[in-house]
């Protein structure tokens, strides 16, 4: 690996643990200014007080979100977009270059890739584009990858979240985020076919940060690398004291009665 970009992942990975808490700040372009994300900058600086390792936005929020004070934190731009207006939403496109989200103050990009869409051809070539150039720069690429589309009737379907790890790994991604798939065993399946490192995604808003712990601690002991979840953060009552309870189980190995008594639940 290219020293530029070993240096860049360490600002979103732990360096000691291997693993990393994103929080993805990007759903305003997707579904609008949901509550959570309305004054982006309190937003980032309660992920911060909390030890998250990076947050996940469009460029535009970049400026918004930056507060020349307090503590530093990983920033990974987000490259694709589509809105829930759109008739076609899983359509992804680019909407932003490697180039641009350097200048920005980017430690790594993403993009995301929905594998089955009637238009997968068009995202797999933004993917080909998108590695090739943020290999050139030395930044390394977060793909999310699901599977969506016609043919696919549950995209948490372990063999399903398998192939969209796979393919993330095979296509050049250096991280892949996917969907956790229910329990440890089959997710350790799907840690296990894919070369590089697996953080899993939130989903809809948990029904319980119970529930939402178990997920994080269980897709942990199956090998995965963290997580990268945005609602079931930045919705929370007290998102920097959620965020320390989850770091206590990516990064300190707690279980989820330690991390649940961390919260003070």
């Amino acid at each position: 690996m290219q020293i530029g970009k070993t240096i860049r992942t360490e600002r979103i990975f732990n360096r000691d643990t291997g693993r990393a808490i994103i929080v993805p700040l990007d759903h305003g372009v997707t579904v609008g200014p949901i509550p959570g994300i309305i004054d982006i900058r309190d937003t980032v600086t309660r992920i911060v007080e909390g030890g998250a390792n990076a947050v996940l936005m469009h460029k535009g929020l970049v400026p918004c979100g930056h507060r020349a004070r307090g503590h530093d934190i990983g920033l990974v731009v987000h490259l694709s977009a589509s809105t829930s207006l759109s008739p076609s939403p899983g359509v992804k496109t680019l909407v932003c270059s490697v180039e641009e989200a350097i200048q920005l103050g980017a430690d790594a990009v993403s993009l995301h890739l929905n594998l089955g869409d009637e238009f997968e051809r068009e995202m797999l070539a933004d993917m080909g584009r998108v590695t090739k150039e943020a290999s050139h720069w030395g930044i390394p690429m977060l793909a999310m990858v699901y599977g969506r589309g016609p043919k696919i009737k549950d995209e948490f379907d372990p063999a399903i979240v398998a192939h969209c790890a796979r393919a993330g790994m095979e296509l050049g991604a250096d991280v892949v985020k996917v969907p956790y798939t229910g329990d440890p065993d089959s997710f350790a399946k799907v840690v296990q076919a894919c070369r590089v490192p697996v953080v899993i995604a939130g989903g809809p808003k948990a029904p319980t940060t119970r529930d939402f712990l178990r997920m994080v601690h269980d897709s942990v002991q199956a090998g995965g690398a963290g997580l990268s979840v945005g609602r079931n953060v930045f919705q929370h009552k007290d998102p920097a004291r959620l965020l320390r309870a989850l770091g206590s189980i990516v990064h300190q190995g707690a279980g989820v009665e330690d991390a649940m008594r961390e919260l003070g639940e």
